[in-house]
């Protein structure tokens, strides 16, 4: 056959025996051929002119790669003898396809004997001595089932939210076959699963099916207060750069590794892609995978043996340098990733498969917040994943990534210029003992540092809290506010795990249904229900927002009222700790005020 005529459907007439197969198709690139011979024999008029329709309209879909790997006759036959769940089977080349798949009628019918037949010819040529594809590391990467640190294996498939089919995480010949069926039937397909339809018109021939998709990557982000979520559409082209964010070491025993996670530096609108976006911190979004504990049961060996969900959360900046620097005292590097605009686009579209698909498990040596960084990192950048980055602690993880120059840490040099550039944020103990230290000047308090005052309970540090001038006060105020952060992030934990002698309260069942809720909102797949796969289109964010809405709209609320609830079980001086810092902090902000609006003595 000629370049120019492609494929073409022959219907050939033999004087053969009525036992042998017609020969049906003819499809072949120039330089070799193969005959795809289906069994007619015992099918009906309307059958038979079905199968032939079906044969005809994957003619004309199937790609050249995919085709040069057939052999040269693949007989089909369609039988009555397979499983009702099974569509059809390949075996040693020759293919059986359910003959009910013949009964239907109008164009879902023929969709899904066209399906069918696609699926198994796939297998074929996969099991064929130019095919193996389903072999290949590339596709077992961005397929789900991902190396594991120390290349021990290769991780469970979780991609288990927006599946086209869930038959496609029982192998990765399956997963090759299920997806070439909607790569070469969607038309759409190209939208929800970007970097895959590229991976199979490099592999198996590209095909003149482009679809028209929009440049935004949808994610779902925290937002300010509690509960609150928020869509955003995700311009590439806004993002100037990616930033391993790593977090420094913490007194709790489970944060003595560091923490992993990924900056994007994000422009803001109009500002052409640039370092000044690096000033636009509001923008900047933060990639933290974390194990989500959804519900009011606190478990070290659950944490040790992946009995809490691993999401990827997508976080305002400002909300997690406050977060580890303020509360948790621990300082953030921000190291800049060398990475193309291509893999940048690579890695923000993997980031969006995730955060859509992925029902992971949380194991605190085995798949934790490195492992689960490097997996996002070596799908998103194929380079990276020749490289091998897989690592099981985040400090692990950061040196890998600098051996391979992939990381600058000279950003880091000039601790200084790093701080004023936003390259690292610094832990505010140094700065509450500056507080501290200015306002013990002034009033000599009863501590020596401000770690020690900070353990002082709330009431001993009532009676100095209005003796100040402007400056003492303002620093009291935020060391109360630091006070007041632990103290709650303490009661929290006293309240759940009080709740677990109490699991059937009017508590414990209002905190296990936010909690629930908070993990159907950190689960975004399981948000839009419907036939959909990959990423969403336009039509199904547009069918949640409402919902969105209306959650935004309750749940910070609901987050408020069940606090002013859970206070008061609990303990009497946990409780009165508590109060007494709401009165701390009102006290100083009121003496704030009316420092600020003494006017300063005249100069003599």
């Amino acid at each position: 056959f000629s370049t120019a005529a492609k494929s073409r459907f022959c219907l050939m007439t033999m004087r053969r025996p009525a036992w042998l197969p017609w020969c049906l198709l003819c499809l072949a690139p120039a330089t070799q051929g193969y005959e795809l011979v289906p069994d007619l024999h015992g099918l009906d008029a309307d059958e038979r002119a079905r199968a032939e329709r079906a044969v005809d309209a994957v003619a004309q879909r199937l790609p050249g790669t995919l085709r040069a790997a057939l052999p040269p006759q693949v007989p089909v036959r369609w039988v009555d003898t397979l499983p009702t769940h099974v569509a059809g089977r390949a075996f040693a080349g020759d293919i059986q396809l359910q003959r009910s798949l013949l009964d239907g009628h109008g164009d879902a019918a023929g969709r899904v004997l066209q399906a069918a037949l696609i699926h198994e010819l796939v297998h074929v040529a996969d099991r064929a001595q130019a095919g193996g594809w389903s072999g290949q590391a590339r596709l077992r990467e961005l397929a789900g089932w991902q190396r594991r640190p120390w290349k021990l294996g290769r991780s469970a498939n979780r991609f288990s939210d927006r599946s086209p089919d869930d038959y496609e995480r029982k192998s990765a010949a399956e997963y090759l076959a299920v997806n070439a069926e909607h790569w070469l039937l969607d038309a759409d397909f190209g939208c929800r699963r970007p970097a895959l339809a590229t991976w199979l018109s490099a592999t198996l021939g590209p095909t003149p099916r482009q679809a028209d998709c929009d440049d935004g990557v949808p994610l779902l982000q925290a937002g300010a207060e509690e509960g609150l979520v928020e869509l955003m559409r995700l311009d590439p082209a806004r993002v100037y750069a990616v930033d391993y964010l790593f977090a420094e070491s913490g007194d709790v025993p489970m944060s003595r590794w560091g923490h992993s996670m990924l900056r994007l530096v994000i422009c803001r609108e109009g500002r052409v892609p640039g370092p000044a976006c690096r000033l636009d911190l509001d923008q900047h979004r933060v990639l933290s995978f974390r194990a989500f504990v959804g519900d009011v049961e606190l478990s070290s060996w659950r944490g040790l043996t992946g009995g809490y969900p691993s999401r990827l959360f997508v976080l305002p900046l400002q909300q997690v340098v406050d977060e580890y620097t303020k509360v948790e005292l621990r300082g953030l590097a921000s190291l800049p990733l060398q990475l193309s605009a291509q893999e940048i686009a690579g890695l923000l579209e993997r980031s969006a498969q995730v955060h859509w698909s992925y029902d992971g498990r949380y194991y605190f040596i085995g798949n934790n917040c490195a492992v689960e960084t490097a997996k996002l990192l070596q799908a998103g950048v194929p380079a990276l994943q020749e490289a091998g980055i897989e690592r099981i602690s985040p400090r692990g993880l950061r040196r890998r990534l600098a051996r391979l120059g992939r990381l600058d840490e000279s950003v880091l040099d000039d601790r200084a210029a790093a701080i004023r550039e936003g390259y690292y944020f610094e832990s505010s103990d140094q700065h509450y003992d500056l507080l501290f230290a200015a306002a013990r000047e002034e009033l000599l308090l009863p501590a020596r540092d401000a770690q020690a005052w900070l353990k002082l309970d709330a009431a001993t540090r009532t009676p100095w809290l209005q003796r100040g001038g402007l400056r003492a006060t303002a620093g009291l105020l935020l060391l109360e506010q630091a006070a007041s952060a632990r103290a709650e992030l303490r009661a929290r934990d006293t309240l759940k795990r009080a709740l677990l002698s109490e699991r059937d309260s009017d508590g414990a069942r209002q905190l296990q249904t936010l909690l629930e809720q908070a993990g159907q909102w950190l689960q975004p797949g399981a948000l839009l229900g419907g036939p959909g796969y990959g990423l969403p289109q336009a039509d199904e964010l547009a069918a949640l927002q409402p919902r969105l809405l209306a959650a935004s709209t309750q749940a910070p609320q609901a987050w408020k009222q069940l606090r002013q609830q859970m206070r008061v079980q609990l303990p009497v001086q946990q409780r009165q700790e508590l109060d007494t810092l709401d009165a701390n902090l009102h006290a100083l902000r009121t003496h704030l005020r009316a420092q600020a609006a003494t006017p300063a003595p005249a100069g003599i």
